[in-house]
């Protein structure tokens, strides 16, 4: 009882703390001081992890007169804080918290006197302990990856992450998003190494004892959060794009596919710079890949740093390059981001919102306007799938962690809404408005307002209820959609009830078709009421009534109307979510005919999305023949591979013995996809062969899905002796990858057989592992999974076997209840 009221109160402390630090109002930082120019002078001790710096900042006051300079400096060891003028150095006094440096500085200065603080320091990032969010795992600025090359399988490698205020774990600096400085960093690194970092490399000086001096400078000013330091033993694909460095940075595997990967990239500027109107505004565009990276990918300008899962070999691009929509959403970065930046974490909508869109804009650019709509509905079933994030104004000024803001608000939600508001104002206004708000505001700080104003400014409309509602609120309308003809009057009604459970209710335009006898009728119309009903006229009834005609409006909708309706709206579609409907509202009555119909005509759609749809909305047991053939034609040749993948599955569910021979042709498939899936369903028909394969498939290289098909069959038929092989697999598994998850169950079943205790104990601490480097964010999601599922299925194997020092290694790493 004790136990159970100080657990309560626990949280109740925790409860009252949080909802005080999300009533402290998060404008942007107070600049007292204005940094000028950034001069880092650097050497990086690998044997310690730590960077070993003199800095020199140059600033001036803000706008009042001051003597005292605050800086952000985490964890480091300060040996000297100097003011220099004319070459020389006067120290100055300080204080340090291990946070920040206080330093008094050696008169009052005003704003139109600059000065240089000198400081030498130690970086120490091992030091410093903090939390990061869904988006960013860790904080610690600075890291060494296998420093001392003791991991025979993962390079050395040093990168630094920014982003939110991880700079100033390695260099002392006024870390906030409303600093612009210019840099100059001057790197000692291992001659063997190259090195990247933000702007161009001036100079490299050999300094004949293994080590080399690099020399970046960046002319123009950015965040300091934006900073960058890489250092590793990669290749340099070099690119260009007109007369500007577009270089590839990627591990020597990896360099013959570099292209294959990135070499998207000028294309993407191009088109950016088009829609735009703004060049792009740096002196080179790097990217580089990060071992054990904290998230998915960091804009750092001019040097964007992504997760080591951007290198795909060549077997792996076959299906596609995965990684092309977050090279085009940290492109995009470059001009919402880097060149115009948010003003605060509260309006990091102007951020990332602008770049989560800049996927549907590429997608529907490179790939057509299905693509695009597609990339658009995933963002809104991301977000839509959050019902908590529904609470969340998209410009935040209440929160309890600046981490909190990287959520399905600033980047999906606000996605969709920057959707709705060029539809609204149209393309032309649309892109005018962005270029206005990047040419008012480059090299300088953004805001939600200071984009509306340049809305307004370019369209002339009153935009104060679209951001009030849409920026400066929360949530989303729920609606519910009905219709009803009046044969009489030949008119059709259409209602439109908001029911969402907060009192506040959405001013919404809507485009609605009416197609009648064939011939569509569009309608403008506004629901600002909690019931809203609209009359059109008809001379018969409707082949079809569409609401929101062009699909661009972010509600959950709950609509009725009949299914020979879908069926016009699926063969007189307009759009990709058109079709999409309609597959679904069929997959829900697939007794009848009509229904029946619209999936047959999916299977042949033009769009893979839609055939996938199509073929997925079947039970595997209750194909017809002309259905199973349909589905086996698209196996057999879809250009699709995932649609392949999908369509060998659900003829592999059938077990014919008919397939066999295509199967084992198909184990052979360049796609890494099509020949997992063909081996699980060979494993059904002829488990000898299956596991023939399987095994001399182990001894080559195997990823995504033929990986987990591979180690899943060993695992079953195999015994303790394929352990080092399939945990080598399992180790060597991005974390941010699906195939780590999925292979994590056969993992834990080949543990259940597992008796040596060292191999065991390796074994759980690599799922352990797994566990704890998923994002807190995503925990609460996560763990029931690692500690329910699958710890738990071993800890009852290993009780079944009455293996109790094997039970006691699980008891220890399942949390204490």
């Amino acid at each position: 009882m004790r136990k159970i009221v100080l657990f309560g109160l626990f949280f109740l402390a925790v409860a009252a703390t949080i909802q005080a630090q999300e009533n402290e109002y998060r404008g942007f930082a107070e600049k007292q001081h204005d940094l000028i120019h950034t001069k880092l002078v650097a050497g990086f001790d690998y044997t310690k992890s730590e960077l070993n710096g003199e800095v020199w900042l140059q600033l001036h006051p803000h706008f009042y007169a001051s003597n005292v300079l605050v800086l952000d400096a985490k964890a480091m060891a300060i040996h000297q804080v100097a003011m220099e003028k004319n070459n020389q150095r006067k120290n100055l006094s300080y204080t340090y918290d291990s946070l920040q440096l206080t330093i008094t500085l050696d008169k009052t200065y005003t704003k139109n006197e600059n000065y240089t603080v000198y400081i030498k320091y130690t970086a120490r990032p091992n030091e410093y302990k903090a939390k990061g969010s869904a988006a960013i795992t860790d904080a610690k600025g600075l890291y060494f990856i296998n420093p001392l090359g003791t991991d025979k399988n993962k390079p050395t490698q040093i990168w630094t992450q920014g982003e939110t205020e991880g700079t100033s774990v390695w260099l002392p600096i006024i870390d906030k998003t409303n600093q612009k400085t210019t840099q100059e960093f001057h790197l000692t690194v291992p001659s063997k190494y190259v090195s990247l970092s933000n702007g161009l490399l001036v100079k490299q000086v050999d300094n004949k004892n293994g080590t080399r001096l690099d020399v970046w400078k960046m002319d123009q000013p950015h965040s300091p959060y934006l900073f960058f330091i890489g250092v590793g033993d990669y290749a340099i694909v070099k690119d260009s794009y007109k007369g500007k460095e577009v270089n590839y940075y990627i591990e020597k595997e990896y360099e013959q596919v570099a292209r294959k990967i990135y070499g998207n990239t000028p294309a993407m500027i191009a088109f950016y710079e088009k829609i735009l109107g703004v060049n792009f505004p740096w002196v080179k565009y790097a990217q580089i890949s990060g071992r054990d990276y904290v998230s998915g990918a960091m804009e750092n300008t001019t040097a964007t740093l992504h997760s080591d899962a951007v290198q795909q070999d060549a077997r792996e691009l076959v299906d596609e390059n995965a990684w092309e929509s977050t090279i085009a959403h940290e492109l995009f970065h470059q001009w919402f981001g880097d060149l115009v930046t948010a003003e605060s974490w509260s309006n990091l909508t102007v951020n990332e919102s602008f770049a989560d869109y800049s996927q549907t804009l590429w997608a529907e650019h490179s790939k057509g306007k299905d693509e695009g709509a597609y990339e658009n509905y995933k963002g809104l079933r991301s977000y839509l799938s959050s019902p908590t994030d529904a609470e969340k104004d998209l410009v935040r000024f209440y929160y309890n962690d600046r981490e909190d803001m990287f959520d399905l608000v600033s980047y999906q939600k606000g996605g969709r809404i920057l959707n709705m508001l060029r539809h609204y104002v149209g393309d032309e206004a649309f892109f005018a408005s962005l270029n206005k708000y990047l040419t008012d505001n480059q090299f300088k700080n953004g805001s939600a307002i200071k984009l509306k104003l340049a809305f307004e400014a370019v369209t002339g409309k009153d935009l104060n209820w679209f951001f009030n509602q849409w920026y400066f609120g929360s949530g989303h309308p729920y609606v519910r959609i009905t219709q009803n003809y009046d044969a009489a009057k030949k008119q059709v009604m259409v209602a439109i009830q908001q029911t969402q459970v907060q009192d506040k209710i959405f001013t919404l335009p809507i485009g609605i078709d009416v197609y009648v006898q064939g011939k569509r009728n569009h309608y403008d119309v506004w629901s600002k009421k909690k019931v809203d009903s609209f009359y059109f006229d008809a001379a018969v009834t409707p082949d079809n009534v569409n609401v929101d005609n062009d699909k661009v409006l972010l509600w959950s909708k709950d609509e009725s109307k009949p299914l020979e309706q879908y069926a016009f709206q699926f063969n007189h579609a307009r759009n990709f979510l058109d079709r999409y409907e309609a597959v679904s509202e069929a997959r829900e009555n697939q007794n009848n005919v009509l229904a029946q119909k619209i999936l047959q005509a999916a299977l042949q759609d033009s769009f893979y999305v839609i055939r996938s749809a199509a073929m997925n909305s079947y039970n595997p047991k209750a194909l017809d023949s002309a259905t199973e053939l349909a589905i086996y034609t698209i196996a057999v040749k879809d250009p699709s591979n995932a649609n392949r993948e999908e369509a060998i599955d659900i003829i592999g569910s059938l077990i014919k013995e008919k397939y066999k021979n295509q199967f084992i042709q198909w184990t052979k498939d360049s796609s890494y996809s099509v020949s997992g899936a063909a081996l699980e369903a060979l494993e059904k028909l002829d488990s000898t062969m299956a596991k023939e394969i399987a095994f001399k498939e182990s001894k080559n290289i195997t990823k995504k899905r033929l990986n987990t098909a591979v180690t899943n069959i060993i695992t079953k038929y195999g015994d303790e002796n394929v352990f080092d092989f399939v945990a080598s697999k399992y180790e060597a598994l991005n974390i941010q990858s699906s195939e780590k998850f999925y292979m994590t169950t056969s993992f834990a079943q080949l543990l259940v057989k597992t008796s040596d205790p060292i191999k065991f104990k390796k074994g759980i601490d690599l799922i352990v592992g797994f566990r704890e480097a998923i994002p807190q964010g995503y925990r609460t999601q996560t763990d029931p999974y690692f500690n329910g599922k699958i710890l738990g299925m071993i800890l009852k194997g290993k009780k079944d076997r009455g293996e109790q020092a094997l039970v006691d290694m699980v008891t220890e790493v399942l949390p204490k209840l």
